[in-house]
Formats: structure tokens, sequence, C-alpha cells
């Protein structure tokens, strides 16, 4: 027999973390090689670990809702394995593990894939304490024989019910669940919430089985809990209703927009553009074939691939130090946009999208719009990309100062579109018109090359007819 520890890998594109949402197997199963062993929440999605091993669990080095440092142990497996021959090549050696661990594509072990058994029952947390009136046996880890607390956690398969759940302070042990089986539900999570938070309190109540301290500063609704003495900002004497880490999509949110803001000598040009043309081609597109008809901003993402291939110093990057740097440019375009879902704004990209018709780029955009709202796009797949457009008029609004996507050296924003008195061969209309902004990095261009590209997708939008044909 051996004990096999299998570290937390990095799980795409030098992520430092992640955190644990849901254990897939208990202390005790036995487990193959490939076999999903928990889902985790890194900065960009919701992705399932597999074992590189085969063999029984014997600890689980972590709990539901806690953050994982990339390369500590994650889980230790007991296998048995044939005891090293002498002079035998050391890569013969564990065959049963795969030692492959990139998300989404498996290992390549030998051992079979697939789960011992069904996914999404109530399985068991690694130091979880029961709450109060649960029964059933304790398991007991192998690395420590005198525990004897009930590890199991409770059941709950979506990620945004946990998160709801933790960001109001609330402990899922607690919740019944109205799900098959006592599945803890969305609605069971507000129902609680509702019922926490009467007229007049100002906090969140806590609980003996919660996974954090009390004191602890991460866990969000610590403050004013049932029975602590309410706490107060000491900048402004109010009381403080909860306090919520920055952690996970948030957490890298915040750093890369830092980063952008810090490093990117950024500059912005405006314009105001008649989209009465596009918006009219477009109907009558749709009358003739309303199912295949692409979108607005794929049109849009059409012509700012077009101009990007005139003004290709804007799909490019800066790398190194101030001592020495370099503007790297890039053969192909992997065009970002903005993309808002229930864990925050994230922005998937197409691959290499001056490839690809505005039909094409209709259907790759909401292929990404949906896996990112799942909370299944890949690392690539949110961190591939060269250029940002970003379509803020769906929240109702014109302009927007927007922030680079770090590393990268320009975005497009688009506002909405909305009827305007505009002037048409000398004599006032009412038109479609929309705001195009576009922050740039000032060190890959001038103001000329950014007020060139910025020109020909307005163009583009006013007349695009002439510039499809040309396409």
């Amino acid at each position: 027999m051996s004990l096999q520890v299998f570290l937390l890998p990095d799980l795409g594109e030098g992520l430092t973390e992640a955190e644990l949402l849901n254990w897939l197997v208990r202390v005790g199963d036995e487990i193959a090689v490939d076999q999903p062993i928990a889902e985790v929440e890194t900065a960009k999605s919701v992705v399932e670990v597999p074992s590189p091993f085969a063999g029984q669990v014997a600890v689980l080095h972590g709990e539901a809702g806690q953050t994982m440092d990339v390369g500590k142990p994650l889980i230790s497996v007991q296998s048995a394995m044939k005891e090293p021959v002498e002079n035998e090549p050391v890569e013969t050696r564990g065959s049963e593990g795969s030692g492959n661990v990139l998300i989404g594509y498996g290992t390549s072990g030998h051992g079979a894939g697939g789960r011992t058994r069904p996914r999404k029952k109530p399985v068991v947390g690694q130091a979880s304490s029961a709450s109060a009136g649960e029964t059933g046996p304790a398991e007991v880890s192998p690395a420590s024989p005198a525990a004897s607390v009930d590890r199991r956690s409770p059941l709950v398969i979506s990620p945004l019910v946990r998160k709801l759940a933790r960001d109001g302070g609330l402990v899922l042990h607690s919740i019944p669940g109205s799900g098959q089986q006592g599945l803890i539900l969305r609605r069971d999570v507000e129902a609680a919430l509702a019922g926490k938070f009467p007229a007049g309190s100002a906090g969140s109540a806590g609980s003996a089985g919660s996974a954090g301290s009390a004191g602890s500063a991460g866990n969000a609704g610590s403050a004013g809990s049932a029975g602590s003495v309410e706490q107060r900002d000491a900048r402004t004497g109010l009381t403080i209703r909860s306090r919520t880490e920055l952690k996970g999509l948030r957490k890298t949110v915040a750093a890369n927009l830092s980063r952008s803001r810090t490093e990117i000598p950024e500059a912005t040009v405006w314009v105001d553009v008649d989209a009465t043309a596009l918006v009219e081609l477009r109907s009558g597109l749709k009358q003739q074939n309303p199912d295949k008809t692409p979108g607005l901003l794929a049109f849009i993402a059409r012509f700012v691939t077009a101009g990007l291939a005139r003004y290709p110093e804007l799909n490019t990057r800066i790398e190194g130090t101030a001592e020495g740097q370099q503007i790297v440019a890039l053969d192909g375009i992997n065009l970002g946009f903005a993309a808002q879902t229930e864990r925050g704004l994230v922005v998937p990209s197409v691959e290499h999208a001056e490839m690809l018709s505005a039909r094409e780029l209709d259907v790759e955009i909401r292929r990404l719009t949906a896996v990112a709202r799942a909370g299944k796009a890949t690392p690539a797949e949110l961190a591939r990309g060269t250029f940002t457009l970003n379509n803020y008029g769906v929240f109702g609004v014109d302009g927007s100062a927007a922030i680079i996507n770090y590393p990268e050296s320009a975005i497009l924003g688009i506002g909405r579109i909305i009827d305007k008195p505009w002037v048409v061969d000398g004599a006032l209309a009412v038109r479609k018109l929309t705001e195009l902004t576009l922050v740039f990095d000032h060190r890959v261009c001038d103001g000329g090359t950014a007020g060139g590209f910025l020109r020909y997708v307005a163009d583009a939008i006013e007349n695009p007819g002439t510039v499809l044909a040309d396409m």
C-alpha cells in the first residue's frame, strides 16, 4: 500500500488559488484514475478536478467554501502499488496515476474513467462540523484516528446557490432543502435570508457550525452576528453590516484593473455614429431569414476585425519592464467581448475572429456567452483575448471611460442605440445614434492611428452595405 498525495494543480493561466465548492468523493471511497473528485471555482470558471491516482480516499485536505492554494495538498489516496523492483525504470513505477490534471481534458492513466457513485449526492467535507440534530456515523481520517466529526457537506449543486448563502453569512447545514432528496435550491437560501434579516436588523446571524471563525474578517456577515456586540465603522460611525472577502473572480478583476490603471498610459477618443443604415440592413435580413440573421454586435465585431487589419498597432501588447520593453505584434485576432454573469464581468474571446463572417461571429459570441454565464468557460477562453469589444449599451448607458483589459492595448465601447435628432443632407432628422469610445495604450500608437481605426469602424456602421461588400 502506498499513500499518494495529490496537490492542487495550476488550473490554467498561472492561477494561484481556487475555492473548493464541493467534494464529489468521501473518505473511504474507491476511486479510479481520471474520476472527478471535487468541484472548484477559480477566478475564471467552475471546473471539476480529476484524480491522477486510483485507490481509496484517505484524506480530504479541505472543506467546502475554503480557498485552496495551488501546490498544496488536495486529496490523499491509499493505492495498492507493487514494491519497486531494483533497477526498474522510475517512469514505470506507480502507473496507477496519470499525473495529467489539465481541467477539461481528463488524464491519461491506465485506470478507467468515470465516477464510482452518482455525482451530486450528499458528500463528505474535510473539516465541517455537523450541525445540531444531524445523525449518522462520523468518518475518521486515517491521518487522524481520533477524529470523530461529521464530515458531511450540505446537498447543493449550484455554485451560485453556495455563493448566495456565503455572501449572506448563512450556514448551508442549517438550511432545509426543498428539492429532491433535500437538495438546497436558490429559493431556499432566499427564504432563509428573508427570515434572517428582519426589519431593523443590522447584521447576520452566526452559527457554531460555520466554516470560518467568529472573528474572521473574511467571513461575510461576521459583523453584527447574533449574541455578539455590534461592530461600528471607526470612520463613519455606522454599524458594519457585513464583511466579504475579496476573492475568486472579483479578486482577479480587481488585480487586473488596478494593474491596467497603474501600468498603461491610456488615452480616449470617441465619436457619435449614425447607425440607422446598419439597423435597417439587419431588419431587412431578418425578414428574409429570421433564424440566421446576426445580431448588431456581430456586425460591429466584423467591422472591428477589419479595422484592426488596417490598424494592427491596436492588436498588440507591451512586454518587459521600464528598462527594456517590446511591442509584441500578433498574427491573428482573438476578439474578447465583455459578458455580464452572476459571478461578475468576464471577457471570453473568439479565437481568430478575423477569419469569421458576421454570421459565424454571432454563433461563437452566443456560444461563449452561454458557457461563461454557466461558469463553464475554460481558462483559455477567458484569458487569450488580444482586443476587447464592450457593449455597455445593454445597460442603458451612452458612454463609458472603460479600463483596458490588461495586458491588451485597447478596448472599444459601444453605447445604446437610440433615436436622436441628427442633420442629414442639411436637414434635421430623427436617426438611430450610438457612441463609440476607444481607450488605447498610448505607448503602442498615437492619436492618428487610434482616430483612424475609430473612424473606420464608425464609417462601416454608417455605410454597412459598402463595407460588407468589400469583406
